[in-house]
């Protein structure tokens, strides 16, 4: 069905431009591009069912592209094309191909058939994925350069373990993109931008960060549990953590399976029995006896009452287990104030 994005249908637009070709011309065009299923086919494959070489379909068609644009037809459809324009203008500009394909139309034969409406059109520029980008379509060559480039400098400012919520991944993008565009572009238009780069990823609960960070290309249990934590904001059960990632992802996760691979990770502190947080909030590895000590030496001598407090802050245990814990002179000893010290 056709999305309020363009008015036009385009199977009949482009069947009435390819109207001017002679018949094998249409063919080719139409396995090329789709425009009839949803495969397009390679110049190989062409090739063979007409039996010639894959560098003669190639110049069949393009051929066949100049003379449509030649013709009469395509005259007749300038309309469709200045829709088809402004539909890009809208999305920003600089539009990821096939997030702007399916924008515009749910039916992936109908998108191929855009897509073909794209090539013929002389405004729009398609600049071909590399390392960096996906393929992209513009209308302005320079607006694109500037979009690669903020997002490239915001790639550089993020870290492996950087995640960020869309508004603030738009906010980032717009800050690093000059006064001019954030003056002249949407936020909703700048949120599309940054499906164009390859470095950067989206992860199953809407954050975004390097599209090589394992907080974003989420593989294993230990990943969605992850995810499963920050989604939560404050510590779990390994059993409650394996059932959210059932609930959250629909992905099997055994709570014992889920308990051993939350201790070989640092980015989980086991701050309690079977209790687990993320070392991002602050919370410190080790024992309860190695919680003391780290607050000891941050702080310096403190009184049994500030320990408990202290400790309770980072431990899901028994207030008892902090003292037995200090109460051992071999790790701690007080001063004559009665306050505790690290031995």
């Amino acid at each position: 069905m056709i999305k309020d994005a363009i008015s036009f249908k385009p199977k009949a637009v482009a069947r009435a431009l390819l109207s001017s070709l002679p018949e094998r011309a249409q063919d080719i065009l139409k396995r090329r591009f789709g425009l009839e299923t949803e495969e397009r086919l390679t110049l190989d494959a062409i090739g063979k069912k007409y039996g010639i070489t894959r560098e003669r379909v190639r110049q069949i068609e393009d051929f066949s592209i100049r003379a449509i644009r030649r013709s009469a037809e395509f005259v007749a459809a300038e309309t469709t094309f200045s829709e088809l324009r402004e539909a890009l203008y809208n999305y920003g500009g600089v539009a990821h191909e096939q997030e702007f394909l399916k924008h515009l139309d749910d039916n992936r034969t109908n998108q191929n058939n855009i897509h073909f409406l794209l090539v013929l059109g002389s405004e729009f520029t398609k600049l071909k994925e590399n390392d960096e980008f996906h393929h992209r379509w513009t209308i302005d060559e320079k607006q694109a350069e500037q979009v690669q480039e903020s997002l490239r400098q915001v790639c550089a400012s993020l870290s492996e373990d950087d995640l960020l919520s869309e508004p603030e991944m738009v906010e980032r993008l717009l800050g690093a993109s000059g006064a001019e565009v954030r003056r002249a572009v949407a936020p909703d238009q700048a949120r599309r931008w940054l499906f164009i780069s390859k470095h950067l990823g989206l992860n199953p609960v809407g954050e975004w960060g390097l599209a090589r960070s394992s907080n974003v290309r989420v593989r294993g249990v230990r990943d969605y549990a992850f995810l499963v934590l920050r989604k939560h904001g404050s510590p779990m059960h390994f059993m409650e953590v394996a059932k959210a990632i059932t609930d959250l992802f629909s992905r099997s996760a055994n709570p014992a399976t889920c308990h051993n691979e939350l201790i070989k990770d640092r980015r989980f502190v086991l701050v309690g029995r079977g209790m687990y947080a993320l070392t991002e909030w602050g919370y410190r590895p080790g024992v309860v006896r190695d919680v003391i000590r780290n607050i000891l030496l941050e702080h310096g001598p403190l009184t049994e009452k500030d320990i408990l407090s202290s400790v309770l802050k980072e431990r899901y245990v028994k207030p008892n287990t902090i003292l037995v814990n200090l109460k051992n002179p071999r790790h701690f000893r007080q001063d004559k104030q009665g306050r505790y010290l690290a031995a």
